[in-house]
C-alpha cells in the first residue's frame, strides 16, 4: 500500500518580502466596493467635526469604512469590530493594518456621527444617483417598529404618571391645611385638585419646597412644635422626591403615553415579532423608510407608533422632493393628501376603506355614506331604502392628533320611524333618533383622486411593486442580517446606528449589482 504524501507547512517560514494584501482580497469584494464608494463621497461634513489640536487621530473616512463594512459584514459589536481590525485581512487591508481599540470604534460611532449620519446617508443616495442606481423619482414608502435596547419591563405609563401626581396632589393640600401653612387666597386657588382643566392651581416641587422654608421659619418660633417636626420630615423625604419624579417624567413624556426608564426616548408599541401571542408592548422605534430599486433613499425615526401622524415629518426630512410616492392605507389620511397636493406630488397612495368599497358585501350594505345619494343643486342626500332626504344641519371641526382640524359637515334624515334597517342605521336607542351622515367633502375629494390613480395601469403596477420595493429591503435587514432590536440606546444614537444599516445595505446592493 502506498505511503500517503502530504503537501508540506511550515508556520514559522520568514518571508524576505511584505505581503502585499491586496492581492489576496478579489476585485469585486465588498470591501473594495465599499472603500471606492466612500472614496467617492464628500466626507468634508464628517472632518469638520475635527477642531484640531492635541495628539493625532485616526482618519475619519478609515473609520467610517470600517464601520460600514462591518455592518455590511454583520459585525455590530464595538468589541468585535476592533477584534476584525487584528484578525481579519479585509479589516486589516482597509485600515492600513491599523488596530483599533473598542473605545475607539465606540467613540467614533456615538460622538463623531452624531448630528451629521443624516450628510452623510444623503451622499451616499447622491452616489447612487450619479452612479445611475436611482432616478429619485419613485419612493416607495413604509414604516416597522424595532425593539429598542431597554429592558422591556421598564415601562413608565402616562396616565399612571397624572394619577399618582393627583394622588399626591391631593395629600400635599390635605397636609398643609393640618399643619395651617396656607392662607385663604392659596387655599382657593389649591382646592385639593391638580387636573389643569378644573381651573385650579396644581402644586409642584417649587410649591413644596417654598413651603418647607415656611414650616422652618414656624420651627424657628416654636422648636418643640412636633406636628411641624412631622410634617417637614414627611415632606421632605417622601412628598418633596415624588414631586419632582412626576415632573420629571412628564418632562420626558411630553406628547407621549409612555417611556421606558432604561431608554428615555423609547416608547412602548406593539411589534410584529409577539413571541408570547398576547400583544405584549415593548419599547421600541418607528422607522420609516423609503426605497427605489431596493436602495434605500431616506429614512428616518419617530417615537409615535402611527405611521400617518410621520409621513409629513419623513418626507420633510428628505434632501430631494420625489414626483410619485407609494404607499399602504396606513398613510392615507386628509392632512397626508393635502400636503402631497400641496407639493405637487402624485401620491399613489391608498385609504383605510381602499380594498372594502370594492367588496360586494361593501356596495350591498345600504347603511353605508358611500351608498347614499347626493343632490348637490339641494345639498341633501337620499336613503337607499326609501329615499327619504338627509338635510344638512351643521358643521363641526374635528381635531386629529397632530393637530389637523378637518371640516366636518352632518347631515340627518326627517324621520326614520318604520324603516326596516333603522337598528343598524341609527346609533341612538331613543325612540325619536334619526340617522346621521357625517360627511367630509375635502377628504372624499383626495379619496376620489386616489382611488383615480391607483385603479389606473400604472396604479396597479406601482401597488404590485410596493411589497418587491420596500417589505423586501424591510425583510432583507430584519430577516437576513438580524436587526430585531437595536444595541445603542437614545434617539439619537438610534438615527446613527439606522443610518449605518441603510448605508451598509445599499453598498451591499451595489456589490451584487457589480
Amino acid at each position: 500500500m502506498p505511503k500517503q504524501v502530504f503537501k508540506p507547512y511550515n508556520k514559522d517560514q520568514i518571508t524576505f518580502l511584505p505581503i502585499d494584501l491586496g492581492t489576496i482580497i478579489p476585485e469585486n469584494h465588498m470591501v473594495r466596493v465599499i472603500d471606492k464608494a466612500i472614496d467617492k463621497m464628500d466626507t468634508a461634513p464628517l472632518l469638520k467635526t475635527y477642531k484640531g489640536g492635541g495628539t493625532s487621530a485616526y482618519h475619519p473616512v478609515m473609520l467610517l469604512k470600517v464601520l460600514v463594512y462591518a455592518y455590511a459584514d454583520k459585525i455590530f459589536s464595538s468589541r468585535q469590530i476592533a477584534k476584525a481590525t487584528r484578525e481579519n485581512i479585509n479589516f486589516i487591508w482597509l485600515t492600513g493594518n491599523v488596530q483599533l481599540d473598542f473605545m475607539t470604534v465606540n467613540r467614533f460611532r456615538s460622538q463623531r456621527l452624531n448630528g451629521i449620519i443624516e450628510k452623510i446617508f444623503a451622499e451616499v443616495v447622491e452616489l447612487l444617483t450619479r452612479e445611475k442606481y436611482i432616478t429619485l423619482e419613485k419612493y416607495f414608502l413604509d414604516g416597522t417598529k424595532i425593539e429598542s435596547a431597554a429592558n422591556k419591563y421598564s415601562w413608565v405609563w402616562g396616565k399612571n404618571t397624572q394619577r399618582f401626581k393627583k394622588q399626591l396632589n391631593e395629600k400635599v393640600v390635605k397636609l398643609f391645611r393640618e399643619i395651617d401653612i396656607l392662607n385663604d387666597k392659596e387655599d382657593s386657588a389649591y382646592d385639593g385638585n391638580d387636573l389643569p382643566e378644573t381651573g385650579c392651581k396644581p402644586i409642584d416641587s417649587g410649591a413644596i419646597e417654598e413651603a418647607v422654608k415656611r414650616i422652618d421659619e414656624k420651627l424657628t418660633d416654636n422648636p418643640g412644635n412636633k406636628a411641624l417636626k412631622k410634617a417637614r420630615t414627611v415632606i421632605e423625604k417622601n412628598y418633596l422626591p415624588r414631586m419632582s419624579k412626576y415632573e420629571k417624567q412628564e418632562e420626558i413624556l411630553k406628547e407621549r403615553r409612555s417611556f421606558s426608564k432604561t431608554d428615555n426616548d423609547a416608547t412602548f408599541m406593539r411589534m410584529k415579532e409577539d413571541h408570547m401571542k398576547n400583544g405584549q408592548l415593548k419599547p421600541g422605534y418607528n422607522v420609516q423608510m423609503g426605497t427605489e430599486n431596493q436602495f434605500i433613499t431616506g429614512y428616518s425615526i419617530h417615537q409615535t407608533t402611527a405611521d400617518t401622524i410621520c409621513t409629513k415629518e419623513h418626507l420633510e426630512s428628505l434632501n430631494f422632493k420625489p414626483k410619485e410616492v407609494i404607499a399602504d392605507a396606513g398613510y392615507g389620511s386628509e392632512e397626508n393628501y393635502e400636503y402631497f397636493e400641496e407639493k405637487d406630488i402624485k401620491a399613489y397612495v391608498k385609504y383605510n376603506t381602499f380594498h372594502k368599497e370594492k367588496s360586494s358585501k361593501w356596495i350591498k350594505d345600504i347603511t353605508k355614506a358611500q351608498n347614499f345619494k347626493y343632490n348637490q343643486e339641494e345639498d341633501r342626500y337620499y336613503c337607499p331604502a326609501n329615499n327619504r332626504p338627509m338635510v344638512f344641519i351643521r358643521e363641526e371641526n374635528q381635531k386629529s392628533k397632530n393637530g389637523y382640524i378637518s371640516r366636518i359637515r352632518i347631515y340627518e334624515c326627517l324621520n326614520c320611524n318604520g324603516c326596516p334597517y333603522r337598528e343598524k342605521c341609527v346609533k341612538g336607542e331613543e325612540d325619536f333618533a334619526n340617522r346621521r351622515l357625517y360627511i367630509n367633502p375635502k377628504l372624499n375629494r383626495y379619496k376620489a383622486k386616489a382611488n383615480e390613480l391607483l385603479l389606473s395601469e400604472k396604479g396597479i403596477e406601482m401597488r404590485a411593486k410596493r411589497p418587491v420595493e420596500v417589505e423586501s429591503v424591510f425583510g432583507d435587514i430584519k430577516g437576513n442580517f438580524g436587526l430585531r432590536r437595536f444595541t445603542l440606546r437614545g434617539l439619537q444614537k438610534v438615527k446613527i446606528e439606522y443610518g449605518l444599516w441603510s448605508i451598509a445595505h445599499n453598498m451591499r446592493k451595489m456589490v451584487r449589482a457589480i
